[in-house]
C-alpha cells in the first residue's frame, strides 16, 4: 500500500514539474526562436542565407554557428564562421561579431577571407565608438584594429576604408584631449590643460583641432608666465592657419602681453640657449615633419617670426 502511495506521489511530482517546463518550451515557440535539431548541412546553410537575405539577422547568425556546430568538418563551417561573423554585425551585436571572426582568424589565418575578417573586427570596435566624454578604450581598440588590417592587407579594397575611418578615429581622440584640456582651463589648472593641448599638437597635428590647440598652447603659456613660448605658438598658429578665427584671438592675447626684449649678456654671464624639445637653441615652437620630409620644407609649423597681425599680406600658409 505504501508503495503504490509513493508511486502516486512521484507520477504527481513529475506531473507538477512537467507544467512549468512544458509552458518554458511554448513560451520560447512563441518568441520564435530557432528549433536547432539535426539537419544536413546543406539545408541548414541555405536556411541560414535565407534569413540573411531577409532581414532576419540575429537568426542567421544563429544558424550559421549551428552549420559549424553540427558540421565542423565540412567545407561549409569555414564559410559559415565568417557569414555568421557578418551576420552578428549587421544585427549590431558588433561583440560577438568581434568574437566570430578572431575564432576565424584564429583557426583559417591563411584563408582568403581573413582580410575580410580583420575588417569586420575593425569595424566592430569602430560603430561602438562614444562621444568624447566617456572613456575613449574602444576608440584606441578601433584604431589599433584599423592599423593592424593596413599593415596586414595595404593592397586591399578594406585597407582603403580603413585609412579614411583612422583619420576619423584620430580627430575624435584629438577631440578627447581638447575636451579635457578646457576642463583644467576652466578650473585653473593651466600646467595640466598645457599638457593636453601639446598632445594635440605633438601627435594629431593633421586633425581639425590643431588651430584651437595652437591657440590654447598660447593662453596657458601666458597664465604660465612664459610670454615667449606664448609667442612661438602664436607664430605656428599664424603661420599655418592665418585665416582663423583661433588666430585674431591668440594675436590679440599677445598685443595685450607684448614680449619685452631681452637684455643683452653682461660680461663673462654664460649663454643659456632658450628653445623647445626638438629644436635646441632656436627658440621655435615646431610641429613634428611629416613622413618623408627631410628639408622640413613640407612641415606644419616651420620657423617663423612674431605673430603677423590679422589681413596682413606677408603671412603664408597653406591656400596662399
Amino acid at each position: 500500500m505504501r508503495i503504490t502511495q509513493s508511486r502516486a506521489l512521484a507520477v504527481t511530482l513529475i506531473a507538477a514539474l512537467a507544467l512549468p517546463m512544458a509552458g518554458c518550451a511554448g513560451g520560447r515557440a512563441a518568441k520564435g526562436d530557432l528549433p536547432y535539431v539535426a539537419r544536413d548541412v546543406g539545408t541548414l546553410y541555405s536556411t541560414a542565407k535565407a534569413r540573411l537575405d531577409q532581414g532576419r539577422y540575429k537568426e542567421a547568425a544563429q544558424l550559421f554557428d549551428e552549420v559549424e556546430r553540427q558540421h565542423p568538418y565540412s567545407i561549409w563551417a569555414r564559410r559559415a564562421q565568417i557569414m555568421s561573423a557578418f551576420s552578428y554585425y549587421l544585427a549590431k551585436d558588433y561583440t560577438a561579431s568581434i568574437s566570430s571572426a578572431q575564432r576565424f582568424l584564429a583557426v583559417h589565418p591563411g584563408n582568403r577571407d581573413a582580410p575580410y575578417a580583420y575588417y569586420l573586427i575593425a569595424l566592430g570596435y569602430y560603430e561602438q565608438i562614444t562621444d568624447v566624454t566617456r572613456d575613449q578604450k574602444i576608440t584606441r581598440q578601433a584604431l589599433d584594429s584599423l592599423g593592424e588590417l593596413m599593415r596586414r592587407y595595404p593592397n586591399t579594397r578594406y585597407a582603403s576604408d580603413a585609412r579614411l575611418k583612422i583619420d576619423l578615429v584620430n580627430d575624435h581622440l584629438a577631440g578627447k584631449e581638447m575636451e579635457i584640456g578646457r576642463f583644467y582651463e576652466t578650473r585653473g589648472q593651466w600646467l595640466a590643460a598645457n599638457g593636453r593641448f601639446r598632445t594635440v599638437v605633438d601627435k594629431f597635428q593633421q586633425t581639425t583641432h590643431t588651430p584651437e590647440a595652437l591657440m590654447r598652447l598660447t593662453e596657458t603659456y601666458l597664465q604660465l608666465g612664459v610670454p615667449i613660448e606664448a609667442e612661438k605658438a602664436a607664430a605656428v598658429l599664424g603661420r599655418n592657419y592665418p585665416g582663423t578665427d583661433w588666430y585674431d584671438h591668440a594675436y590679440k592675447l599677445m598685443q595685450e602681453h607684448p614680449v619685452k626684449p631681452i637684455a643683452p649678456l653682461a660680461p663673462g654671464e654664460p649663454v643659456v640657449a632658450s628653445g623647445t624639445a626638438g629644436t635646441p637653441g632656436t627658440g621655435v615652437l615646431e610641429l613634428p615633419k611629416a613622413a618623408g620630409d627631410t628639408d622640413g620644407s613640407a612641415a606644419r609649423g616651420v620657423s617663423t617670426p612674431a605673430p603677423v597681425g590679422p589681413g596682413s599680406a606677408t603671412r603664408t600658409g597653406p591656400g596662399n
